[in-house]
């Protein structure tokens, strides 16, 4: 679905959506991919793709520059209905936009999130260009918890969860700005990505 910025801030180690926090999942990821390097060595015809898998969405070690959210048309995809069931993303389409771009899916009950807020999400990241996912909650079988406005996540979260209600869906397309920056999240994303979350939140 405290550190220091998930959509937090993410150093090496950060879970992606939190700030700097350290994470066994992220050092396993890098022996993994150690592992794989060694094992290509051996058999120069293995052409096996071996998709980097992030924790959740954490926050850049500089903090970015802020821009307004809208309401424009985001990028295709992310149109599923039924909260209960994990959203399939789409990439991007046209030139990625410069502006947080927020759109409720489905629109949920009671009232709005505002900063201060305790938060329970589920939510699937994927790179706007790409369309590969480099995050989901989903995946591992439970939401994410964060303090709305508190810095735990990325800047395109605290800005773009703002006003979701429970049972509520929302896509976000954030830019790099309110996201990773030139650095990005190594090796789940790449520097000056735009983003593509579908977020929903449990409670």
């Amino acid at each position: 679905m405290r550190g220091r910025r998930a959509g937090a801030r993410a150093g090496a180690g950060a879970r992606i959506g939190f700030r700097a926090v350290r994470c066994p999942r992220l050092i396993a990821l890098a022996l993994s991919l150690a592992a794989l390097a060694v094992a290509a060595c051996g058999d120069d015809d293995d052409g096996a793709d071996t998709a980097a898998t992030a924790t959740t969405p954490a926050a850049t070690s500089t903090t970015p520059a802020r821009t307004t959210a809208t309401t424009d048309q985001p990028a295709s995809g992310g149109k599923d209905e039924d909260v209960s069931r994990k959203p399939t993303v789409e990439k991007g389409s046209g030139p990625p936009p410069t502006k947080l771009v927020v759109e409720d899916l489905v629109e949920g009950t009671g009232p709005g999130a505002k900063a201060g807020d305790r938060l329970t999400m589920h939510y699937v990241g994927v790179d706007y260009r790409t369309g590969k996912q480099f995050d989901a909650s989903w995946d591992r079988g439970e939401p994410f918890g964060l303090q709305l406005g508190a810095g735990m996540v990325i800047p395109g979260w605290d800005e773009g969860l703002v006003g979701i209600r429970k049972g509520g869906r929302r896509k976000l397309t954030i830019p790099p700005d309110l996201a990773y920056g030139a650095q990005g999240a190594p090796p789940a994303i790449g520097p000056n990505a735009t983003l593509i979350f579908v977020v929903d939140r449990v409670s």
